[in-house]
């Protein structure tokens, strides 16, 4: 199953990280797995950034067309609204932005850009935070607001774990446990993540799956306007995936005809437990809205629901995908088995004061929004 959970919003990921920790391997990483998708890529910094052996010149506004599928862009944090605009116009044809933060930024504020700006095509996709497991220490020492980023992270990705001996693998795992409590934590050598842990396989026809460079003519270019793609086929990237790295991570999947009891749901969604990251799919929350279901999208501590009318034919079930790190999948299969409407529930009427915790993460207005900003 890879329902769209976001209403074909957009998901925007903050990648930030100090100095060398790894950021720009991770994301050459991503963007060579990229699964099909096209990926956008803003860089908030003032300097040389290499990806893929091509240089990004540090100026404000510049851009360069990749070949990886990816749209490059150098910016400051004032400006970010209107590229995020741009980026996610449907012309574009986007699938996921990454905005690789500075070195030396400070990712709670791109975080709250992301949350409080009013574009409907984006969504917040969490904040990945890198960590150089070899200068973990030092880092703190030297950048005490570490503490800090790790405190608000949705995923910490301990890089460089092949520089370290398993004790101190674990004794860093420990800290970090303590700084970011409910992080999904993920351990990595060379930025080697899973890229299922921010994105799944692009959902679309084989004939558009040769990616093209973009430019910002593309995006300016009208949505009935011809392309020219250029790129790697459809073969050599199902070869290119074949192998995928160890990271740590798992899934669960949920699959339940009953109709799910709001209040016990969202105990179980503002409860999530320590390393849970991602939470997508359907809900079918039964009389209490028989109108419609609730595509759901949860990244981290970040919450947001999305009512929309039962499509036609569509079996009412709730189906659900969970994915983290360390988590314990019989548990949370048995709390989520627990959220199922009983029989005698289903034959009493509903409670109308029960979706009151769901509508307050429907994006509706500015009480909706506070609601879902977790920082």
């Amino acid at each position: 199953m890879n329902p769209s959970t976001t209403g074909d919003q957009i998901p925007v990921v903050v990648l930030a990280g100090f100095l060398g920790s790894g950021k720009t391997t991770l994301l050459n990483h991503l963007l060579r797995r990229r699964a099909g998708n096209r990926i956008a890529v803003v860089v908030n910094d003032f300097g040389a950034v290499e990806i893929d052996a091509m240089t990004v010149a540090g100026q404000v506004g510049s851009t360069i067309s990749l070949g990886n599928g990816c749209l490059c862009c150098a910016v400051d944090a004032s400006e970010l609204d209107g590229y995020l605009e741009r980026l996610s116009r449907p012309a574009a044809r986007i699938d996921l932005i990454v905005i690789e933060a500075s070195g030396l930024a400070e990712p709670q504020e791109l975080v709250r850009m992301i949350l409080t700006g009013d574009n409907p095509r984006t969504v917040y996709g969490g904040l990945v935070q890198v960590v150089d497991a070899a200068e973990f220490d030092a880092t703190r020492q030297r950048h005490p607001e570490t503490d800090r980023h790790l405190a608000i992270a949705d995923l910490v990705v301990l890089n460089k774990t092949d520089r370290v001996t398993p004790a101190e693998h674990e004794r860093v795992l420990g800290v970090i446990g303590t700084l970011g409590p409910g992080a999904a934590v993920v351990s990595a050598s060379y930025g080697r993540i899973d890229p299922g842990l921010l994105f799944d396989p692009a959902a679309r026809p084989a004939e558009d799956e040769k990616i093209r460079q973009l430019s910002f003519e593309d995006l300016r270019a009208d949505d009935d306007e011809g392309e020219d793609h250029t790129g790697e086929d459809a073969g050599e990237r199902a070869g290119e995936h074949a192998h995928h790295p160890h990271t740590g991570y798992e899934s669960v999947s949920y699959d339940e005809p009953a109709a799910m009891n709001p209040r016990r749901l969202m105990a179980f969604l503002d409860s999530r437990p320590e390393g849970l990251y991602r939470v997508k799919g359907f809900v079918d929350f039964g009389a209490a809205d028989p109108a419609n279901r609730y595509a759901v999208h949860a990244v981290g501590r970040f919450l947001r629901f999305y009512p929309e009318p039962w499509p036609r034919g569509t079996e009412r079930r709730t189906q659900l995908v969970l994915i983290g790190s360390g988590i314990d999948r019989d548990a949370l299969a048995k709390e989520l088995t627990v959220c199922a409407v009983t029989e005698t529930e289903a034959a009493t009427a509903p409670d109308e004061s029960a979706m009151w915790g769901v509508l307050r993460y429907v994006r509706s207005g500015p009480a909706a929004e506070e609601a879902a900003d977790p920082v």
